[in-house]
């Protein structure tokens, strides 16, 4: 297959550093002030509720959404722990970070303005699928790749404690919103990295993104060249994750892995799936339709793992022609259908 690629700049750090971002596709064709842990407790056991198999295998099916070939929906997957949202929701996200105007939407605009749009975005959602509840989330890069070593050569940007607090400070302005946290490793690893956000992902509203693109193997600085994580990463990560959820009895992590190529992630047959964790492939890629639609079909389609998303871009999808951003009605054409939808 020729080779497509779309190569965009954008700021990964805070002030001044930047570095490269390369998508790159083998396919063009409680109330008030009063609130505490207490009431996050009881709204979490509110939401707890049992996993209806019946529905949950109507529904998988219902994504794979007329897809013949046998891959989907994914074979021999567990069901859940109680109060899972996929796939009984959709997942619908603005991603950024605080720091940064050019990262994302979240970042790019003060909170209620950010909120606005959000929530216009989620109308339309609502609208084209009705019999799909909306779960409204934030996604926030708490790790950026640097284009500066840092004090431990490892070219990594961890955003502080009071800005991840800020976030789901942010998050509280809509009732029952979510949070995902987004690591970029850089030269660092996801074994060192996950530790430094432990504490909020016990955090029942707190899931967890990891992206490839910015895991540098190989030593290679964030931006030359595109990272990878292997499928013994993901089942660490997994593994992470449904201790944390087993320690402190809580629903299902949702874990989102970004991609666009496919040696972004290797041996993606071996990803152990988890009661306590849903995976989420996500097509990372940005560009004119044709080529975002290979890329999905090529290595989300093309590998299953359990569920999927799709991202849009409000600037980098819209530089060639047609020169605009898919629809919500385009993306419920695609199988299987995206779970998670990510803004940016």
């Amino acid at each position: 297959m020729k080779l497509t690629k779309i190569a965009g700049i954008f700021l990964i750090g805070i002030a001044t550093i930047s570095t490269f971002s390369y998508c790159t596709s083998d396919a063009k064709n409680g109330k008030g002030k009063t609130a505490s842990t207490d009431s996050t407790k009881v709204e979490e056991e509110n939401l707890r509720a049992p996993v209806d198999t019946a529905k949950y295998n109507a529904l998988i099916k219902k994504l794979a959404n007329g897809d013949t070939t046998g891959k989907w929906p994914v074979k021999n997957q567990p069901y859940p722990l109680d109060g899972a949202i996929l796939p009984f929701k959709r997942i619908v996200v603005y991603y950024g970070n605080l720091h940064s105007k050019k990262m994302g939407a979240l970042g790019e605009y003060a909170p209620k303005e950010m909120w606005s749009r959000l929530n216009a975005e989620v109308k339309k959602w609502q609208k084209v699928d009705p019999s799909t509840p909306v779960q409204v989330g934030l996604h926030y890069i708490a790790a950026v790749a640097s284009g500066t070593p840092g004090k431990d050569g490892k070219y990594i940007n961890r955003m502080g404690n009071k800005q991840i607090d800020s976030v789901l400070k942010i998050a509280k302005m809509h009732p029952n919103t979510i949070v995902f946290l987004d690591l970029q490793v850089a030269l660092s690893t996801i074994k060192a990295e996950l530790p430094h956000i432990e504490k909020y992902l016990e955090m029942p509203n707190v899931h967890l993104g990891i992206d490839p693109e910015f895991s540098m193997k190989d030593g290679s600085l964030p931006g030359k060249k595109i990272g990878t994580y292997d499928a013994a990463d993901i089942n660490y990560v997994t593994g992470y994750l449904a201790d944390i959820v087993k320690k402190h009895n809580l629903t299902p992590k949702v874990f989102v892995l970004h991609r666009f190529t496919k040696k972004m992630v290797t041996n993606s047959q071996n990803i152990k799936l988890r009661p306590e964790v849903q995976i989420v492939m996500h097509m990372d890629g940005w560009g004119e339709p044709d080529l975002k639609l290979g890329t999905y079909r090529h290595f989300i389609y093309g590998e299953p793992v359990q569920f999927t998303g799709f991202k849009l871009f409000y600037k980098n999808d819209i530089k060639k022609a047609p020169n605009r951003m898919m629809t919500p009605e385009e993306l419920m054409k695609l199988k299987p259908l995206p779970s998670y939808i990510q803004y940016q």
